[in-house]
């Protein structure tokens, strides 16, 4: 665990931030492929990625349109560089209220508004001490989920693909995509996140996990 106002995903240093704001992505088309995922245990998943360098070249902004296409076609919450054995910083993500997980508490849905985002050479600022645990799945990570406990609050920086600097204050849900996506940037895995490995379960068995958790506070 990292302490409070650490930042975790290390990155290159941005320009003058702006105010928080959220910032449009381009509209026009482009042709898009769907990836091959890198599964745990691959290297470029263990690594830590490089700085895009140049964050509004074309080649970049290729990149970002088959993650996002491979992203919506695994059918994920977010998808990192490394996963599609392109070791560099850069994340997509997309954490609206229908994406959140089968059994998240009030308390963790509390922000869970954000929409698609595409963030290069990311930052992360660490509000708040406070941890919740909750469930987790990763494309790298097939078939399984995991209890991890992630902060409940942070502020993200990095840069868009117009090379302007985005800046959100996230919580809940959405703080834990955020978190999730950017560790990958620094080869690390949810798993090695939990607390207590006897918590990663098999996916298909999410649902009766929960029920018996519910009737446990219950009683």
């Amino acid at each position: 665990m990292r302490l409070k106002g650490r930042i975790l995903c290390r990155g290159q240093g941005l320009k003058a931030a702006s105010p928080v704001a959220e910032r449009p992505m381009h509209s026009h088309i482009l042709p898009m492929s769907i990836l091959k995922i890198a599964r745990m245990g691959h290297p470029v998943l263990s690594k830590v990625a490089s700085a895009v360098k140049d964050p509004t070249a074309p080649e970049i902004r290729r990149l970002v349109a088959d993650m996002v296409e491979t992203m919506i076609d695994a059918n994920g919450a977010g998808l990192a560089a490394p996963q599609v054995y392109v070791p560099l910083r850069v994340v997509v993500f997309q954490a609206p209220p229908e994406r959140a997980p089968e059994g998240i508490d009030e308390e963790e849905s509390y922000d869970h508004t954000a929409e698609l985002t595409v963030l290069i050479n990311p930052e992360i600022e660490i509000l708040t001490e406070e941890t919740e645990d909750g469930w987790e799945g990763c494309l790298s990570v097939p078939g399984l989920r995991g209890l991890v406990p992630r902060y409940t609050e942070l502020i993200y920086r990095g840069v868009g693909l117009d090379g302007q600097v985005i800046e959100r204050r996230a919580r809940g849900f959405h703080a834990r995509v955020v978190q999730h996506e950017c560790d990958h940037l620094d080869g690390v895995l949810y798993p090695q996140r939990m607390d207590d490995l006897g918590e990663l379960i098999f996916e298909s068995e999410i649902r009766h996990r929960i029920e018996e958790d519910e009737d446990g506070d219950d009683e």
